[in-house]
């Protein structure tokens, strides 16, 4: 006969809200006004970090850590999501404005600064540091045949 399948159609479409309540939870007691940002986005994953002026980490957040599995980790989507927390854990310790970082050729690039604006965090400036090859890794040898 085969196995019973349990079909769940609440929350399929976002975080789960226990996930999401538990990350609130975990607020640190600093206070800040000014921030910067740091996202790095690649084709896997979008990890977010949030640093005082000196660069201590403050909050960190990734599209794993909110239980996006394989390739779903590196869709706007899931970076969409992560900014969301993030910037509510930001408004949680104060924060107004952020300078931000970004690193990386991912998916998540756009749709993370756009959520973080639509949370009414003020953006100062917005700096891309990926890394370009200037020349590139050496060749290969011709093949001898």
């Amino acid at each position: 006969m085969g196995k019973k399948r349990i079909i769940k159609k609440e929350g399929a479409t976002g975080v789960d809200q226990e996930l999401k309540a538990r990350s609130l939870s975990k607020i640190p007691k600093k206070k800040l006004t000014n921030a910067v940002l740091y996202v790095q986005s690649t084709f896997n994953n979008t990890l977010m970090n949030l640093t005082d002026s000196q660069g201590n980490t403050v909050i960190w957040l990734s599209s794993g850590s909110l239980d996006f599995k394989g390739a779903k980790k590196g869709t706007p989507f899931a970076a969409s999501k992560v900014a969301e927390l993030l910037a509510d854990k930001a408004k949680m310790i104060g924060l107004n404005s952020v300078d931000i970082i970004i690193k990386g050729v991912g998916a998540g690039r756009e749709s993370a600064i756009r959520a973080l604006a639509a949370r009414g965090i003020e953006i100062n400036t917005i700096c891309d540091m990926t890394p370009i090859p200037h020349n590139g890794p050496k060749p290969k040898k011709p093949r001898r045949v």
